[in-house]
């Protein structure tokens, strides 16, 4: 063999050998949790820190946020007055830590799950309210949404930490009068 042919060869192992180890290490960040998968299927939830894998065969999927993050829900329903309202809803949400599985694999959509939900429960709620009153019973109307929410999204791995009411606005016309 020559001497650039071994040369070669030499430079090859060496990258192989670099990605290789590129491959074997990962690492997750504090208040995440990383999904990694064998052959397609759920291996674990990996902890923050520095992990080893598999290369080729282990893949890490995915990554959960477990920190408190705040979705704004923007509704417009109408008053037991036939007033037309524009609601903000905020709703604080984070993944339960025990339950990452159930966060990353059972809804495909979470943010859209909530905003639904939220939806429903304030379109059920607020037309049988007046308009004067809505804004004395936004804090009802909060818990209620948070109560329900928290129901249905603990299925699925998320906690409610709050919703809160953060904007009524009245119709334009309603507003001049």
């Amino acid at each position: 063999m020559s001497t650039q042919t071994l040369g070669l060869l030499s430079g090859l192992f060496a990258l192989a050998l670099i990605v290789v180890l590129g491959a074997t290490f990962f690492t997750v960040e504090q208040r995440t949790r990383a999904i990694v998968q064998r052959f397609g299927k759920f291996l674990l939830a990996a902890e923050p820190g520095l992990h080893v894998r598999i290369p080729f065969i282990d893949k890490v999927t995915g990554r959960i946020n477990l920190r408190v993050q705040q979705l704004d829900v923007r509704i417009e329903t109408k008053t037991e007055d036939d007033v037309f309202v524009h609601m903000v809803v905020a709703v604080q949400y984070y993944v339960l830590p025990d339950r990452v599985y159930d966060a990353f694999y059972r809804l495909d959509d979470a943010l859209r799950q909530i905003t639904s939900f939220v939806f429903d429960v304030v379109r059920a709620r607020v037309p049988k309210i007046k308009l004067g009153a809505l804004f004395e019973k936004k804090d009802e109307i909060a818990e209620f949404v948070k109560g329900e929410l928290a129901h249905v999204m603990d299925g699925f791995g998320y906690g409610i930490l709050k919703a809160l009411v953060t904007d009524i606005e009245p119709d334009a016309r309603v507003k001049e009068s």
